[in-house]
């Protein structure tokens, strides 16, 4: 096959309900397009019958690869390794369970081909979330805003199309704690977005309970911004403040009055106040400290244990290839 125009990546974690029709639409597609396409999938060491499913779908086919994980290394990493190995001039980033339309993917490249670099996908709405998850998640991108150095677009996921360069400079970026829609934010170059309506899901459960989603969002915030620890000195120097006056007051008080300061509450509260304060921003400094000790081990951002295109790949007997090693 050809140097293929568009590169389509679809990460994957136990998403057996949907792939298919996933599948489905895309073909459907990409199939009208004019241009030459691969689709790259990424199961992310599913513990359902994912894997076997794709590999059956892409049985005869030059155009389609399944690369699989030895174990789950988590959605931004599976989206770091379709990216690692497209082909195409443009890539399309998409996840699969259908809540982002593959049929908005000939409006991206028609932006591409007026000259914009990255097309993204932006949620007007989000149908079949919960209330929380839609408020957390507007406040979330908001938030992320306000402390990011770098503005990302509100509202946004993934679901976008990159151009080659964009991908080149990705590459080029190793950190393990990735935050895709940040790093390309970050890569600048001519952005534009397309409004579409979020669907459900088509079927299964969301990959993103609340744990993650906290962990993701930590991930972004701290990825991408160092106002945590700029926050971290002014809340400190508005404590140091806050204390010389008390020390002061409590010296007026001694020396020029007969009243004495009396009472351990004010004490406790000030003592628990200056403990909960030293022991919050430990942590924040802790997981910068942490990242920092992940990147300087240098281990691979991920390992293949399978790979169609491999002539000797075989799901029982395959040797894992180590990629993308790390630098500092």
């Amino acid at each position: 096959m050809s140097s293929p125009t568009l590169s389509v990546v679809v990460p994957c974690f136990n998403e057996a309900e949907c792939i298919r029709e996933t599948h489905r639409h895309l073909i459907e597609v990409l199939s009208t397009l004019g241009h030459e396409w691969e689709i790259i999938y990424v199961n992310d060491g599913s513990k359902d019958e994912t894997l076997d499913i794709l590999i059956n779908l892409i049985s005869g086919s030059s155009s389609i690869r399944v690369i699989s994980f030895s174990r789950n290394f988590g959605h931004q990493t599976a989206v770091t390794a379709g990216i690692d190995y497209a082909k195409g001039e443009a890539v399309v980033l998409i996840d699969a369970d259908l809540q982002d339309p593959p049929e908005l993917i000939p409006e991206m490249i028609l932006k591409w081909q007026e000259g914009f670099d990255v097309v993204y996908g932006q949620r007007r709405t989000r149908k079949g979330e919960t209330p929380f998850k839609k408020i957390s998640a507007k406040l979330f991108y908001r938030l992320i805003n306000s402390l990011s150095e770098v503005p990302i677009p509100l509202d946004t996921g993934d679901f976008r199309l990159i151009d080659r360069r964009v991908v080149d400079v990705l590459g080029q970026m190793p950190e393990r704690s990735r935050f895709i829609r940040g790093m390309v934010s970050w890569a600048g170059f001519r952005q534009t977005p397309i409004l579409y309506d979020r669907s459900e899901r088509f079927a299964g459960e969301s990959k993103y309970p609340l744990r993650k989603m906290i962990k993701f969002g930590l991930d972004g915030v701290l990825s991408f911004s160092i106002q945590p620890l700029k926050l971290a000195t002014s809340l400190g120097g508005l404590v140091s403040a806050c204390s010389a006056l008390g020390i002061i007051y409590a010296l007026t008080l001694r020396l020029f009055t007969k009243d004495w300061v009396s009472g351990w509450t004010l004490l406790m509260i000030s003592v628990l106040f200056l403990g909960g304060v030293q022991l919050v921003f430990l942590g924040v400094i802790g997981e910068y400290v942490g990242r920092i000790y992940a990147e300087s081990k240098g281990r691979p951002q991920y390992v293949i244990g399978y790979d169609s295109e491999e002539p000797s790949a075989n799901r029982r007997q395959v040797k894992p290839l180590l990629t993308r090693k790390t630098s500092i």
